[in-house]
């Protein structure tokens, strides 16, 4: 699957960013848009802003919960792939994924800019958050 073209607004805001993270963001971004075109169930994905940042829901089938990207305050010089706080996915990431990734809280993802993107292990955490609501049997 082709990623398609970055929205202006999309562009826009990832332009805030220092350029290294606005590049890994748009390699999450990629990540994202290629997990659910292999993902049975997730459907098209809607790209918009939350809170000024790139946000991918899975209106269209409602199995997942929204990815969010952008930096933290803890991690600003980073990428960080932000989810729902009530979810339980987090939690789930940080028992698998600790010597990878760094956590903020039970929001985010912190992705490292000092390696190449993780991206088999990223994909795994993205494709839990795409198919949240089908694993719990809950819909938004």
């Amino acid at each position: 699957m082709n990623t398609p073209p970055v929205p202006e607004p999309i562009a826009r805001a990832l332009s805030h960013y220092p350029a290294p993270v606005g590049v890994r963001l748009l390699e999450i971004r990629a990540l994202i848009f290629a997990v659910a075109a292999q993902t049975e169930s997730v459907g098209l994905l809607t790209e918009t802003l939350k809170w000024g940042e790139p946000a991918y829901l899975t209106e269209a089938s409602r199995s997942g919960t929204t990815i969010r990207l952008g930096a933290t305050k803890s991690a600003p010089d980073a990428g960080a792939v932000l989810l729902n706080c009530k979810t339980s996915l987090i939690e789930t990431f940080r028992a698998s994924f600790a010597d990878i990734f760094a956590f903020e809280g039970n929001r985010a993802i912190i992705v490292p800019m000092t390696v190449p993107l993780s991206r088999l292990p990223l994909a795994l955490c993205l494709r839990a958050a795409l198919t949240y609501h089908r694993k719990t049997g809950r819909t938004p």
